[in-house]
């Protein structure tokens, strides 16, 4: 299936030229997607280097500092309007295990809408953290997965596989949270609408190069969220029918959407393997979509109408 791994982007020069190639290495296939939010130490120019090297390496830059949230939702109609099939989001600090990237599309050819690598399932670890560190994170997961009834042991995770189908009927573009509560809200949107979720086992490593982008504010956000959400779905039931449609059952042939006819070939926008990938995703004024993420006039296409839903489950998988 074809695939873009979407790789976001703010002060990642010391990280990004190593992430690329571990990720080229991990997933030879796949397009790369870059979206960096107008990050001051070169990042941008960075990737563009690496993906001379590489080949299938694209670069969206946009002007300024986003949000995680904004970033990709640039990167998913990006990879809704050029008909991809499968759509990775991961961190660009190595924290996620390229290597593990193989697991996650394989849970998603396997039939999965969703692949979560966590750190909280059996297998999963998290490596060089303090014990604060990790009772925070434990404590936060439980929460959200208590209050919104997720039953996912990782909901906060940011390394995912997605069904692109399954992105475009949670309506990402209309997500509201910009840190990492980003996350919790597609699991929480895919959840209701009864989507297939499998937990693969990872190796979370701390950040070596680098700031951390986490905050309190990030932090206090997910949870407001979380919170709020519970109250409004559970305890006040004033969620809308609108949000129970079925998650369309993936397509027997293994097909997905139909490519954009003027894509050309499978890099992102047409792009080639010697030029680090789409040129009208290189500058600033090339960005497909308004700079929050929405979705640019006509860009995406409205899902075909969904079959009988095929039932919620979260899994945990052995690999």
């Amino acid at each position: 299936m074809r695939t873009l791994v979407i790789i976001p982007t703010y002060l990642e020069a010391e990280n990004i030229g190593d992430v690329l190639g571990k990720v080229r290495a991990a997933a030879p296939r796949a397009d790369i997607l870059v979206v960096d939010d107008g990050s001051p130490d070169g990042t941008a120019e960075l990737a563009r280097a690496a993906g001379d090297r590489l080949g299938q390496v694209g670069v969206l830059e946009r002007p300024a500092k986003g949000g995680l949230g904004g970033a990709y939702r640039a990167g998913f109609q990006h990879a809704f309007a050029r008909g991809y099939e499968v759509v990775v989001q991961m961190d660009a600090d190595l924290s996620h295990p390229p290597d593990r990237l193989a697991a996650l599309l394989a849970e998603i050819d396997r039939g999965a809408d969703i692949a979560i690598g966590s750190r909280y399932v059996r297998g999963g670890a998290t490596a060089n953290w303090p014990l604060v560190r990790q009772l925070l994170s434990r404590a936060g997961n439980l929460y959200a997965s208590t209050v919104l009834g997720l039953g996912v042991r990782d909901a906060t995770a940011g390394f995912r596989a997605y069904r692109a189908d399954i992105l475009r009927t949670v309506e990402a573009s209309a997500t509201k949270a910009t840190g990492y509560g980003f996350q919790l809200e597609l699991s929480y949107r895919a959840h209701r609408l009864g989507a297939r979720i499998v937990e693969v086992p990872i190796t979370f490593n701390d950040r070596v190069r680098g700031v951390s982008k986490m905050s309190w504010h990030i932090i206090g956000e997910a949870m407001s969220l979380v919170t709020w959400w519970g109250l409004r779905d559970r305890v006040l039931h004033r969620h809308t029918d609108a949000a129970h449609a079925p998650v369309p059952a993936p397509d027997p042939a293994g097909g997905g959407p139909a490519p954009d006819p003027a894509g050309g070939n499978d890099l992102p926008d047409g792009g080639s393997a010697t030029n680090g990938g789409p040129s009208d995703v290189h500058g600033p004024s090339d960005v497909h979509g308004p700079t929050d993420g929405g979705p640019a006039d006509g860009e995406e296409a409205s899902p075909a109408p969904p079959p009988a839903p095929r039932g919620p489950g979260v899994e945990a998988a052995t690999s």
